[in-house]
């Protein structure tokens, strides 16, 4: 298992939160998503298949800019 961490701009509020949760759950692979707006965060923990810009894609689907911190 592989744990990402991503800072996410623009979340404020627990509706942006479920509308990243629910982008980044659509990708196969991930195992477990924590979002939090007040952080400006997303942990995601994959089972290593998964690639950085596919969960940057979905954050950006969902209306968020999103970087790779680790």
């Amino acid at each position: 298992m592989r744990q990402q961490l991503f800072k996410v701009e623009g979340m404020s509020c627990g509706h942006c939160e479920a509308a990243v949760r629910e982008e980044v759950s659509k990708i196969p692979g991930i195992t477990t998503i924590s979002v939090s707006a007040k952080e400006g965060s997303l942990q995601v923990d994959d089972d290593g298949t998964v690639e950085a810009k596919d969960i940057i894609a979905a954050v950006d689907e969902a209306g968020y800019d999103a970087t790779l911190v680790n």
